[in-house]
């Protein structure tokens, strides 16, 4: 079973996440890219990572803006593998 993220480590992830803020249950962070095709392409290098991580997305893309949020939800709420994920998403934008 996957642990979810007790509340010191939850505090800390402003500064092991820049870019990414705690909503709640949720990790959220918003990319902009030059075009759609640029963001299409980031979002399949993404979708290769998740299917990788058994740990997928909720996403949200309109043009050249995707909008990203993490949860696990087997543990009801943040969790390692959503730390994990963005810290690989985010190795892909540089």
């Amino acid at each position: 079973m996957v642990e979810k993220l007790d509340e010191a480590t939850r505090a800390a992830l402003a500064d092991e996440l820049p870019g990414w803020r705690v909503d709640g249950e949720h990790i959220r962070r918003s990319y902009r890219f030059r075009d759609f095709s640029q963001a299409w392409g980031f979002m399949n290098r993404v979708a290769l990572l998740a299917e990788a991580q058994d740990h997928h997305p909720e996403w949200f893309n309109v043009y050249n803006k995707v909008d990203i949020a993490l949860t696990t939800h087997d543990a009801g709420g943040l969790s390692a593998r959503d730390v994990r994920l963005a810290k690989a998403i985010d190795a892909l934008v540089g």
